[in-house]
């Protein structure tokens, strides 16, 4: 009983208070609270939180646009994202922050995907956490976390061991899980750049595109390696540093299947050789013109590539990877016979030239769903 009676004096007062406070937001409403955000710093360098919701009403309406979701919905969506900000409830309770933001929304009439997404915006907060179930807020949440990952980055505050006050990693895993788990069909290096052509001239004083990518990139190797996928696989796969993120797991899935070919050793050997020729040679290779194709066996790589690049190409398109993969893995015969029977560097310069471009053209058809070379022991 004297358990109950201290807890009780605690309790009683905070809950009393939480509705004092939450009677006068409702009063107050959240609308009028977003003029105020002007007036409150969110970084020295970066502005203030008014800056910061232009900003993000910006690009949410972009990626609304781009997911086919309504670009007025997700304006108004950003614009109220932050006002809760100065309400009482979450100056008492700032883990309200959001969840606060929904309520006083939908108390003003807002349209519930708004109100939605003003709290799921946040999401995910902390690994496993549940992710925005809405377009209005998936493209908010994306818009909030890249702005905070392209404003930090522009000015040079880049996360180093573990030192990350401002909690980038999150903000970049919360990315990579929204556009992977969506499945979103949305270009990283995209979004990168719409964030930080949001931010006024002047503002941003480091180079973001690269690094902030290459930072992503990182986190996304490291995360698909703790969900299991084999180191080969997923290095094989992000050496071609992928944007389309939601394309990454149907890759590496396809890549898997090409693993257990009877072929794919023999390929995965053949393109490393290529890959250490044409490092080696001078200049673009071109295309190969078949008038200069001297070998029977150069003739019938050509020949091969011909016959099944369109068919490979049609299943790259329609994002059928593992067919793409299992019609190039045909071409082994002939790849083989190729170097069995081929000097590719020749001593006359157009035949060295043309069997390089022959070569190349082989790299770029079998090389556009991972780095294959990188399988190879």
């Amino acid at each position: 009983s004297n358990i109950i009676t201290g807890n009780q004096r605690v309790v009683r007062p905070r809950l009393s208070d939480a509705r004092f406070f939450f009677e006068q937001d409702i009063k107050a409403g959240l609308t009028p609270r977003v003029v105020k955000l002007g007036a409150v710093v969110y970084h020295n360098k970066l502005g203030s939180l008014g800056d910061r919701v232009e900003r993000l009403s910006t690009v949410a309406r972009r990626i609304a646009g781009l997911l086919g979701a309504d670009e007025n919905l997700a304006n108004r969506a950003a614009l109220l994202s932050k006002a809760d900000l100065l309400t009482d409830m979450v100056g008492e309770f700032p883990e309200l922050q959001g969840t606060m933001g929904r309520y006083y929304a939908l108390a003003e009439g807002a349209v519930p995907v708004v109100a939605e997404a003003i709290e799921q915006h946040y999401r995910p907060r902390f690994a496993g956490d549940a992710l925005p179930d809405s377009n209005i807020g998936r493209a908010l949440a994306l818009a909030d976390k890249l702005d905070s990952l392209a404003g930090f980055f522009g000015i040079g505050q880049i996360p180093t061991g573990d030192k990350d006050p401002f909690g980038l990693r999150r903000a970049a895993l919360g990315v990579l899980r929204i556009l992977m788990e969506g499945p979103l069909p949305l270009d990283l290096a995209e979004l990168i750049k719409h964030a930080a052509g949001a931010f006024n001239p002047g503002v941003l004083t480091v180079d973001v595109d690269g690094p902030l990518y290459d930072f992503m990139l990182e986190r996304l190797r490291n995360t698909l390696r703790d969900a299991g996928h084999a180191q080969d696989v997923v290095d094989a796969v992000l050496a071609l540093k992928p944007t389309r993120i939601d394309l990454v797991v149907p890759k590496l899935e396809a890549v898997l299947a090409f693993q257990q070919l009877p072929e794919a050793a023999a390929l995965a050997a053949a393109n490393k050789r290529i890959v250490n020729i044409l490092k080696k040679a001078e200049g673009e290779p071109g295309e190969p013109d078949v008038a200069l194709l001297v070998e029977d066996a150069e003739k019938a790589l050509f020949h091969a590539i011909v016959e099944v690049a369109p068919l490979a190409r049609s299943h790259f398109q329609n994002e059928a990877y593992t067919d793409a993969l299992r019609v190039l893995a045909g071409l082994r015969a002939a790849v083989d016979r190729f170097f069995d029977e081929v000097m590719v560097m020749a001593e006359e310069p157009l035949v060295r030239q043309n069997r390089l471009a022959l070569l190349n053209q082989l790299a770029g058809l079998m090389n556009q769903v991972a780095d294959i070379s990188r399988l190879s022991a």
